[in-house]
């Protein structure tokens, strides 16, 4: 752990998380049952995972920032048979029914107690180990979170997942490695990265929460190799006094990878300028469709691209008439001969995401260059992506529609210089003579009632009208225009 120094040897993750193992096979769990846990970074979140990886079990990570009512959602969808939480996160496990519930360190009323019971099976693996796998949740238009559904095969304990092994390679990482992840491990970089580290049987230091001069500090103490991070990170850290940016020796890095959101153009050369062409950036989703790669000296080449496709082959979309555009017209952005996924529990949206001749699409909107290099010009249709963290709007929409005082509701993104985008909600009032700065707040207050704090919008803005069309389709993007213009 990078703030305490503590530390876990290999040889004490192999018994603990063999017990792990026994416990939920002794608990009646088999190859493809799941397992949820919801708690924050630190060694039980790492002994879970691994626990439930070699008992060929599918686990799923949930955000300790949901409301107590996304959580549950997210347990019952996902078919959690056991659910594992700690003492931090107890008020949002609380009152959830369906699985058999543990908590680490000491058990409150209700919960079993993870440790103790763990800690009585034998530390020897289960018999005719196999390897078991995430299913992480990626939240869908209709501001459901979806889980991207998971086929389990009998292979290998060790086996590494072919387009992680390839990055991780690309960044020079091996069993020399030091790997600092400064993330959240619920999200699926993070926690991915994280396992494949263990995998390659290289260090790992986690966070508990980044901190950009905390960061530096780790970068140097433990002389990270390696490491991962979201454009947002990058932001803080060139905020950073120059002379603070300036004590700390970061020459052991050689590899930093990113994702999760956009870099901007500025942002991504400064730090290219400060680090050294050590930057490895992918174009990816949680659905593993396919995968775009691009390295700092190919970057500089091809400013504000993320690279060729790696996974699968790139096509651009009319979404009019479907036919695929030549170099340099926008349109959809779908992977051909990729891995096939589905939602799980979502037939419509599985069917959605798929064109008719099989290809899949993230619902980004971009363009290939004449050497097949793709840049992103938009996101998902309607999509928010605030310090990394993908926020559907729909859901929030559906929240505020709900106050007596609103008749119609947009909601969206607007540029904000940390976090990348902000949310911002437009409303139609039923009297539009009751707009002000009490009502706002009020309208604030109300939707952080209901939902997470990052979905919630940071400001609320009142209109007469909001622009639809004559079957009542609101045009989002004309609004959402209006804020970025000039920026």
């Amino acid at each position: 752990m990078a703030e305490t120094g503590e530390t876990l040897s290999y040889i004490e993750l192999d018994r603990r998380s063999n017990q792990g193992a026994q416990l939920l096979f002794k608990l009646g769990l088999r190859p493809g049952d799941h397992v949820a846990l919801l708690m924050e970074n630190g060694f039980p979140f790492v002994e879970i995972c691994w626990a439930a990886q070699r008992a060929g079990l599918i686990y799923t990570a949930i955000s300790r920032y949901l409301t107590p009512g996304e959580i549950a959602y997210i347990v019952a969808d996902c078919g959690a048979k056991v659910f594992v939480t700690s003492p931090a996160c107890e008020a949002q496990a609380r009152g959830l029914s369906g699985p058999i519930l543990f908590m680490t360190g000491e058990a409150a009323p209700g919960f079993r107690a993870w440790d103790a019971e763990a800690a009585a099976e034998p530390e020897t693996p289960i018999a005719n180990e196999f390897a078991g796998r995430d299913m992480l949740y990626s939240s869908g238009t209709t501001g459901r979170p979806k889980g991207v559904e998971t086929t389990l095969t009998p292979i290998p304990l060790g086996t590494i997942h072919p387009l992680l092994k390839l990055l991780c390679e690309m960044c020079g990482l091996h069993q020399e490695s030091v790997y600092l992840s400064p993330a959240p491990l619920y999200h699926a970089a993070p926690l991915r990265f994280t396992m494949t580290a263990v995998a390659f049987g290289a260090t790992v230091v986690i966070m508990k929460s980044f901190d950009a001069e905390a960061y530096l500090q780790a970068l140097e103490k433990y002389r990270a190799t390696q490491t991962q991070l979201v454009p947002t990170m990058f932001v803080r850290l060139l905020k950073l006094p120059s002379e603070t940016r300036a004590k700390y020796d970061i020459s052991s890095l050689t590899g930093a990878i990113h994702a999760a959101a956009p870099c901007p153009v500025d942002v991504k050369q400064q730090m290219i300028d400060w680090w050294g062409p050590v930057l490895i950036e992918y174009y990816a989703g949680t659905e593993g469709n396919g995968v775009t790669i691009i390295n700092s000296k190919e970057w500089l080449e091809h400013r504000g691209s993320v690279g060729r496709a790696y996974v699968g082959h790139v096509k651009i979309v009319d979404e009019q008439t479907g036919q695929t555009l030549p170099p340099r017209a926008n349109g959809v952005v779908y992977f051909a001969g990729g891995p096939p996924f589905v939602y799980h529990n979502d037939e419509a949206k599985t069917r959605s995401a798929h064109s008719k001749e099989g290809w899949s699409t993230l619902g980004d909107i971009g363009y290939l260059d004449e050497q097949d290099y793709l840049y992103l010009t938009d996101r998902k249709a309607h999509m928010i992506i605030c310090g990394g963290v993908n926020v559907y709007p729909q859901e929030t929409e559906d929240v505020l529609i709900g106050h007596p005082e609103v008749l119609d509701v947009a909601v969206f993104g607007i540029p904000n210089e940390d976090l990348g985008e902000e949310v911002k909600a437009v409303v139609q009032l039923r009297d539009p003579a009751r707009a002000n700065k009490a009502l706002e707040a009020e309208l604030i207050a109300y939707a952080r009632e209901r939902i997470s704090a990052i979905k919630c919008p940071r400001s609320v803005d009142f209109e007469r009208d909001l622009p639809r069309t004559p079957t009542g389709k609101l045009l989002k993007r004309l609004l959402r225009d209006r804020y970025a213009a000039g920026r």
